[in-house]
């Protein structure tokens, strides 16, 4: 029986080695040397190895909705003497005491110093998106913010810079990545002459992957609740939802996304809040007696024409920007009073209000955040108490959040009127340099109100007399 099993074997095993022979021959006859096609199917090419970076912390639950939210922008290079980190760090209780829930960064990236703006160079010439400015600090400083804000209830969100990187950027190895005139050379941002940035490309698959995987990087690597989207109107807006969506597949975090452009499809492509440019242009104007007070309910009106459900425009009177192109808030709006009052019709009549390094001290310092610029902290006290106020009024009151609007127009004083459920309130904002007295509207004579930054009462007649500069901000009773 063993030896029938033998022969057998035998057989089996001398007929496979005639076959395999056999297709050896056939396939060395029909191509040389080539491979012979194999018969398992081809395994999909490999990946470059990707993958996301371990999650540092726990994702924050506090994050606030849109309609909540109290930005503060910091500018690290102003924010202390030592221009870093731990001076933002040491006056997080000085932001919280504001009653901000939400603090944005200015860029925290290592900056270009190729043709480097003097004398420190650009925050927006980011040289690596995945690294820490050595001079802020390390990523651990920055963590430790993050953190300590979580613990106040503060969000924490960075300014992301897509638009282009700095000439150093190693990216720049990559020519495709990045747009280019004629003769092959790298080109800055079209329409400008910035000569310290390079444009991207968005035609670039590649550059695109890149991108996302440095947004998801801080997110995961340092726990932060989001971005504002620096210059966010010349890029793709599928880009822009490209990027969030992938984002938003961390669906243990709520996110926080700012836009700085003004396109309406930018809200379909996943921003809560893009910027409010033609209000702060009008509201500058009024103060400088250009246009006349009612334009602002105009131009408050176009721009939430553009808005999507739930969306919400960025309200400033003052910002990085705005700050080196026309000076400190004392001097756009003519004094510490036109600063409160330009501030309380940002913060009250829709919108997200922002509030900018030091802008509640009043300072009528130009800030140059080209350089290390600090603040005096202990100017103006009086001016910070009024911003606290200010700002803890609207957060308390859903009818300035939320409410709807009754304009009430005039030559010279900012009059509107917001109702949600049983919350109504009454704004009155003198937009003048001088003394006006009022002529109170009909419906409003013989009312009972209270002031809801001194807590006294008042009963409107028909008459009420305005110092340069003054507001009401009433709650009725």
């Amino acid at each position: 029986m063993k030896m029938i099993i033998r022969i057998a074997r035998f057989k089996i095993l001398s007929l496979m080695l005639l076959l395999v022979t056999a297709g050896t021959l056939m396939s060395c006859s029909k191509g040389g040397h080539d491979t012979p096609t194999p018969v398992t199917p081809v395994k999909p090419p490999p990946t470059d190895g990707y993958k996301d970076p371990a999650a540092y912390g726990t994702p924050f639950t506090g994050v606030p909705d849109t309609k909540d939210i109290i930005m503060y922008e910091v500018n690290i290079r102003a924010f202390s003497k030592d221009a870093n980190f731990k001076g933002v760090l040491s006056r997080l209780d000085s932001i919280k005491a504001l009653g901000v829930n939400v603090i944005w960064l200015m860029p925290i990236y290592p900056v270009g110093q190729v043709n480097a703006v003097k004398p420190l160079g650009s925050p927006y010439a980011v040289k690596d998106y995945n690294a820490v400015n050595p001079d802020f600090g390390t990523l651990d400083d920055l963590r430790n913010i993050v953190s300590e804000a979580h613990k106040r209830n503060m969000s924490v969100i960075l300014d992301w810079v897509a638009d282009h990187t700095s000439p150093d950027n190693a990216w720049t190895a990559n020519k495709s990545w990045y747009q280019q005139n004629a003769s092959g050379a790298l080109i800055p941002p079209p329409g400008t002459n910035y000569a310290d940035v390079v444009a991207l490309n968005y035609n670039s698959s590649e550059m695109r992957t890149a991108m996302i995987r440095a947004m998801k990087y801080w997110v995961l690597t340092a726990n932060v609740d989001g971005y504002r989207c620096d210059y966010a109107d010349p890029i793709p807006t599928d880009f822009w939802k490209q990027s969030l969506d992938t984002l938003k597949k961390f669906t243990d975090r709520k996110l926080i996304f700012l836009s700085e452009g003004s396109k309406q499809e930018q809200f379909t492509a996943g921003f809560q809040m893009n910027y409010g440019f033609s209000f702060y242009s009008t509201l500058k104007d009024i103060f400088a007696g250009k246009q006349a007070p009612s334009n602002l309910f105009t131009t408050n009106t176009a721009e939430n024409n553009t808005l999507a459900a739930g969306g919400a425009k960025l309200r400033y009177s003052t910002n990085h920007d705005v700050t080196l192109s026309d000076g400190s808030t004392v001097d756009i709006y003519n004094g510490k009073q036109g600063a409160l009052a330009a501030f309380v019709l940002a913060a009250y009549m829709n919108g997200v209000p922002l509030i900018y390094d030091g802008q509640e001290v009043g300072s009528s310092k130009e800030i140059n955040y080209f350089a290390n610029d600090p603040i005096d902290w202990i100017t103006n006290p009086d001016m910070v108490a009024e911003y606290k106020k200010i700002i803890a009024f609207r957060t308390g009151s859903e009818a300035v959040k939320s409410g709807t609007m009754t304009v009430y127009n005039n030559a010279d004083i900012i009059a509107f009127e917001k109702k949600s459920g049983t919350d109504d309130v009454l704004i009155l904002v003198n937009a003048r340099n001088s003394v006006i007295n009022f002529s109170i509207p009909t419906n409003l004579q013989n009312t009972s109100w209270t002031n809801g930054l001194t807590k006294t009462d008042l009963t409107l007649t028909d008459q009420y007399t305005f110092q340069p500069y003054g507001y009401l901000v009433l709650k009725k009773k």
